[in-house]
C-alpha cells in the first residue's frame, strides 16, 4: 500500500514540474510583469472570443491600471468580457462603475444602458420573484432620463413594455390562483378580488382587463354563494355592482351572457336569502311563543299546586 501511495505522490510530483517546466504563452503573459504587453494580448483574446483568458488578464491589470489614462478603455473591456462571459451581475456592476466613474465618456451612455440590460436580461420567468425586473424598470426609466435624445431610447422604451407585460402576466396569475382556490377557503375569493382590483390600478392598460373584470364578477358571486345567508344580500349586491361596471366598460364582449347569468343568479341569490332569513325569523319567533307558553303553563302549574294556609 506505501508502495503504490509513494508511485503515485511521485507520478504527480513528475506531473507538475513538467507543467510547470514548460509553461504556455498565455502563462508566462500572465506573469509577465510587462503591463502594456498584458493589456494588448488581453485585447487580442478579447478580439478573438477568448473572453475566458482575457477575464483573468483584465481582472488583473484592473488593479495595476488604477489612476492611469489607459484604465477607462480598460475598465470598457472588463465590463464587456464580464458581459459576454453571461456574468450580468458583476457586468452590470462594471458598467455603472464605468458610467459613474467617467460620466463624459465616449462610452458613457453605452454603460449606462448596458447597466439597464444586465438587468433585462436577470429578469426571471413571470413565475418567480420579479425584484429584478423592477430593477430593470427603473434602471430603464433613467437612461431614458438622463439621455432623452439617445438613439437608445425606443429600444429602452420596448424594453420597459416587455417588463410590464411580465409584471402584468404575474399579477394575473397570483390573481387568478386566488380564485382557483376558492373551493378550499371562501376567503381566498374575496382575496381573489382585492388582487384582481389591486392589480388594475397598479396597471391601467393591463392587457388582461376584461378577463380579470370577469374573474371578479365571478370571484365575487361564488363568495356571495358560499356565505351564510346573513352575508349574502351584502355580498350579492357587490356582485351585482361588479356585473353591471362589466357591462359598462366592455359592452362588445364575449363574456357579456355569462356575466348577466351571474347577475341574474345573485339577484336570485338575494330573494333566496330574503326568503331563508324571514323563514328562520319566523321559525325564531314561534320557537319563542312556544317558550313564553310553556313558561306561563309551568307558572300556572305551580301556582295550583302552591298549598293555602
Amino acid at each position: 500500500m506505501f508502495k503504490i501511495k509513494h508511485l503515485t505522490f511521485l507520478l504527480l510530483t513528475i506531473l507538475t514540474l513538467s507543467i510547470a517546466g514548460c509553461k504556455s504563452q498565455f502563462e508566462k503573459i500572465r506573469l509577465s510583469n510587462d503591463v502594456a504587453k498584458k493589456y494588448q494580448e488581453a485585447v487580442r483574446l478579447y478580439n478573438n472570443k477568448n473572453y475566458s483568458k482575457a477575464l483573468i488578464l483584465f481582472e488583473d491589470l484592473t488593479q495595476k491600471y488604477r489612476g492611469r489614462a489607459e484604465a477607462e478603455d480598460l475598465n470598457y473591456y472588463y465590463a464587456y468580457t464580464l458581459y459576454r462571459l453571461g456574468d450580468y451581475t458583476t457586468a452590470r456592476f462594471q458598467f455603472k462603475s464605468f458610467a459613474d466613474i467617467y460620466p463624459t465618456s465616449k462610452n458613457a451612455e453605452e454603460c449606462r444602458y448596458m447597466y439597464a440590460y444586465c438587468f433585462y436580461l436577470e429578469s426571471p420567468a413571470s413565475t418567480l420573484d420579479q425584484e429584478n425586473t423592477y430593477k430593470a424598470i427603473d434602471a430603464m426609466q433613467l437612461f431614458i432620463n438622463l439621455y432623452p435624445k439617445s438613439e437608445r431610447v425606443a429600444q429602452a422604451t420596448q424594453y420597459i413594455n416587455d417588463l410590464r407585460g411580465k409584471l402584468e402576466d404575474k399579477a394575473y396569475a397570483n390573481a387568478k390562483l386566488y380564485y382557483d382556490l376558492g373551493g378550499y377557503d371562501i376567503s381566498n375569493y374575496k382575496a381573489a378580488v382585492v388582487a384582481l382590483q389591486t392589480a388594475q390600478v397598479e396597471f391601467p392598460d393591463i392587457k388582461y382587463a376584461e378577463e380579470m373584470d370577469l374573474l371578479t364578477v365571478k370571484s365575487q358571486y361564488l363568495y356571495a354563494k358560499n356565505s351564510f345567508e346573513t352575508r349574502q344580500e351584502e355580498r350579492y349586491t357587490e356582485a351585482i355592482q361588479f356585473a353591471d361596471e362589466f357591462v359598462q366598460s366592455h359592452p362588445e364582449s364575449k363574456y357579456l351572457k355569462e356575466v348577466n347569468d351571474l347577475k341574474a343568479d345573485s339577484e336570485a341569490g338575494i330573494e333566496n336569502a330574503k326568503r331563508v332569513l324571514a323563514e328562520v325569523a319566523k321559525q325564531t319567533e314561534k320557537y319563542k311563543e312556544t317558550l313564553e307558553k310553556e313558561a306561563k303553563r309551568d307558572s300556572t302549574r305551580n301556582t295550583i299546586k302552591t298549598p293555602t294556609t
